[in-house]
């Protein structure tokens, strides 16, 4: 079995005229948590829209155990055990938080029939997903709608878990909430591929660590090597830890 539960290489994307990824290289090690980094612009939220078959690479391969799955349609790839959450949530907002997690457990045609023992573990990561249960889901606060987002991802077992900036915009206490869930995520078997602006929060989670730039991967090693090593991240992120 391969290490790397999803690999791409020499990854090149254009959407329209414009060519954002230049060959992209990543790895994504099975079972651990691999943060994506990089300045705003530098194509992070471009590699995940193509490794979800959102956005088509043009050139290069996509890999998922060993599948590939470069020019496999969202739906396949969803069924291969790869949920997405993109930075807008998608939530829908006239729909109660029930009807959203309905919605992402395909196997369940009613709230009854979604699998009780993994609902209450969800319910366990996040407390406000069984408190407003019956609440409109467009009625949450932004941490909430964001913890609704990735139990929607979570409703049934998945392989590879894809988040762009969960902590965007949320409270301290929020963040922190979220971060134990991730790590109990990952002790699950999952394996995640986060993108975050949040430092501490990479610096707390991530096994491994890639750093976009002008739509390539520019470093690519440990988190904690990162972390330990200033002048390395003035030289990739233009700041410190």
């Amino acid at each position: 079995m391969n290490a790397n539960l999803l690999e791409l290489k020499g990854v090149q994307t254009h959407i329209g005229a414009y060519h954002i990824l230049h060959g992209v290289n990543l790895a994504v090690p099975r079972g651990q948590l691999t943060m994506l980094l990089g300045r705003n612009g530098a194509g992070k939220t471009t590699t995940l829209r193509t490794i979800m078959g959102l956005w088509k690479a043009s050139q290069g391969s996509v890999t998922l155990n060993g599948q590939d799955i470069t020019q496999a349609a969202t739906p396949q790839i969803a069924g291969l055990g790869v949920a997405y959450v993109p930075e807008t949530m998608g939530i829908f907002a006239d729909l109660t938080v029930k009807e959203n997690m309905l919605l992402a457990a395909r196997a369940a045609r009613t709230a009854q029939q979604i699998d009780e023992k993994r609902l209450q573990w969800i319910f366990s990561l996040f407390p406000a997903v069984e408190k407003f249960w019956n609440h409109p889901a467009g009625k949450l606060s932004g941490g909430q709608k964001q913890m609704l987002a990735v139990s929607r991802a979570i409703v049934e077992p998945r392989e590879l878990l894809i988040v762009d900036e969960p902590s965007k915009g949320l409270a301290p206490a929020i963040i922190n909430n979220m971060i134990d869930a991730f790590a109990q995520l990952k002790a699950s078997g999952v394996t995640i591929l986060l993108v975050e602006q949040n430092i501490n929060f990479a610096k707390r989670l991530g096994d491994t660590v890639a750093v976009m730039d002008n739509g390539i991967v520019v470093h690519a090693g440990s988190m904690k090597q990162l972390a330990d090593d200033e002048e390395l991240q003035h030289s990739l992120l233009g700041l410190a830890l």
